[in-house]
Parts: structure tokens; C-alpha cells; sequence
């Protein structure tokens, strides 16, 4: 079965929401669970735009909060696919706070997550490839193996000599 590959800008969600009252911990910033609720829905609707089928969160990397987002604040979420694997695609995601009142947009963090696709009963099932056309889709693409493979070492997948893309980082060829 061959898929027609996708241009990585025709996956791109971005979504907004704004931080209530019932959003926020005790310091009044947006709960980091709460955030990390909304960027898993924006990451699954790219997933879905790209391949066109339902998809599961099959891994979140590491989440950095660089910048608390405060109440009252606006949460400005992006989302793209930067490559596609068999059945799984990973996207990158962005995320800004903005004051509304003092009108500035701050970085709060980014990250990636990896999705896998689902036929109709539940199994995984193939994904178009990914087309990256900017430079920083390019970047994004090619890091992307690498950061699998580092993604399946540690979930104990993978051996890590078996990661060919990784040990050009730690040993001289």
C-alpha cells in the first residue's frame, strides 16, 4: 500500500485557550497538567489531519516549563508534524503565553510527542510520509530519527548499539 506524502505545514493546529480560575494552582500560573492537556489534543489533531485516521498518545518527551503562564493569560498552542515512521508520527509542539491587558507573547515551552495511527479495530496501521519544505521543517526532519531512536532506548525498545543514527554522536567513525 503506497500513501501519498504530506506537506509537514498541511498538519499544522494551532489552538488558543484562555487560563480561568479553575485552570491554575495556588500561585495562580496554569497547572503544568492542564497545559500538557491541551498540547496532547492539539498534537492529536495533527496527527489526524495528517493520516487521516484516529490516533493515541504513544510517548511525551521532556516538558520544560520555562515561563509560567498566568491567570487571566492566553495560551497560544502549536502543533506540526515534523516526521512520519511507519505507523507513527512525531510532532513538535510550541507553546506562548500572552497578556491580553500588557499585550506581550512569551515563550512558556516546547516539546515533542509521538502518536501512532489506528485502523478500525484498534491496530496500528501505516502513515503518509512527511514532505518538510522550510529550513526549520528540514532541521526538525532530520533530527526527528534520532530522537525516536533515543525514545526507544529508553523505553527499552531498542539496544543502544543498534541506534546507527546515535552513535555518530558518541563515537568516531
Amino acid at each position: 500500500m503506497t500513501l501519498t506524502p504530506k506537506k509537514a505545514q498541511e498538519s499544522l493546529v494551532q489552538m488558543t485557550e484562555l487560563v480561568l480560575p479553575n485552570d491554575t494552582n495556588t500561585f495562580g500560573n496554569l497547572m503544568g497538567g492542564r497545559l500538557m492537556y491541551w498540547m496532547d489534543i492539539a498534537a492529536a489533531l495533527a496527527c489526524m489531519k495528517h493520516c487521516a485516521a484516529p490516533v493515541v498518545t504513544a510517548s511525551v518527551d521532556n516538558i520544560s516549563f520555562e515561563t509560567p503562564i498566568k491567570l487571566g493569560n492566553v495560551v497560544h498552542i502549536e502543533a506540526i508534524i515534523t516526521r512520519a515512521f511507519t505507523t507513527s508520527m512525531e510532532v513538535h509542539m510550541r507553546v506562548w503565553g500572552e497578556d491580553p491587558v500588557l499585550q506581550y507573547r512569551y515563550k512558556s515551552n516546547e516539546a515533542f510527542m509521538t502518536f501512532v495511527a489506528l485502523d478500525p479495530h484498534g491496530k496500528s496501521r501505516p502513515v503518509p510520509p512527511v514532505i518538510a519544505e522550510s529550513e526549520e521543517e528540514k532541521k526538525l526532519y532530520d533530527g526527528a530519527l534520532r530522537r525516536r531512536q533515543l525514545r526507544l532506548i529508553l523505553g527499552g525498545k531498542m539496544k543502544p548499539a543498534d541506534a546507527g543514527e546515535l552513535k555518530a554522536l558518541f563515537y568516531e567513525q
